[in-house]
């Protein structure tokens, strides 16, 4: 989804005020103050606007404006042993304000203000007053640490990265493989399916053709059983008649005896 005019204002508004803060500033430096105070504005606004962005996006604002916020109250506190205190809870953005960054901003002002905080802190416990070349000195040597500390998250980040994509990659795969055995055993379950309809199509022919030829030799049978009770009947009748003739023959033939 494309980003709203408001939206775009604010990130270049924090863009400009983590540009502010990652530099030294003087104690009558009043413009990252009214920046941090527009911000908020503006970020209240965006989250009632209609096309407001992702709540992981709002998430990160929100985030990236209380570290600033943070930022300058620690600021105005007097002690760097509070300074240095109230530093350590602050939380950096999770993610580049502007897509041109190659290391997150407000994470290299969190350390390069912890670095300072701790060089106070330290300057105030072992009493010593440091002159302008110790403190460039100390200055270079702290943006020397953030430069060291920058690489080091860089590299860390990229091997995370290289591990979730290793990762995905591998899960890929998996899936890929998983799909290919599921289509495998799909298509051999179809192949035995339509083998099976097959199969039966052909029992029920069988079974029908059978059918229809055992209805056909019980009538032939049951015409063939008619035939034979019909002839047997004739001889019967036939034999009968002989013998009754015979009979009647005999007895004229043969008169009886006195």
């Amino acid at each position: 989804m494309a980003s709203s005019r408001l939206e775009i204002n604010f990130v270049r508004l924090m863009s400009r005020c983590e540009s502010i803060a990652s530099e030294k500033r003087s104690e009558t430096e009043w413009r990252l103050e009214k920046y941090v105070a527009a911000l908020e504005e503006m970020l209240l606004a965006l989250k009632k606007s209609s096309s407001k962005p992702a709540p992981e996006v709002l998430t990160d604002y929100t985030r990236k404006v209380d570290f600033l916020k943070g930022l300058l109250e620690a600021e105005k506190l007097v002690s760097p042993t509070e300074k240095a205190l109230a530093n350590q809870f602050l939380a950096p953005g999770r993610n580049p304000t502007m897509a041109s960054e190659k290391t997150l901003t407000s994470k290299t002002v969190h350390l390069q203000t912890k670095a300072r905080c701790t060089g106070e802190m330290r300057n105030e416990l072992l009493g010593m007053a440091t002159s302008a070349a110790d403190i460039k000195e100390t200055d270079l040597r702290n943006r020397r640490g953030v430069v060291l500390d920058e690489k080091q998250s860089t590299a860390d980040l990229d091997m995370v990265l290289k591990q979730h994509q290793n990762t995905q990659e591998k899960l890929a795969e998996e899936m890929v493989s998983l799909a290919r055995n599921l289509k495998n055993n799909s298509l051999a379950t179809q192949n035995v399916i339509k083998q099976d309809n097959q199969t039966l199509k052909h029992s029920i022919h069988l079974a029908d053709l059978n059918f229809e030829k055992l209805k056909a030799e019980s009538e032939r049978l049951e015409q063939h059983t008619k035939k034979s009770v019909n002839w047997v009947l004739w001889v019967m009748l036939i034999i009968v008649c002989f013998i009754f003739i015979s009979m009647i023959l005999f007895i004229r033939i043969f008169p009886k005896l006195r």
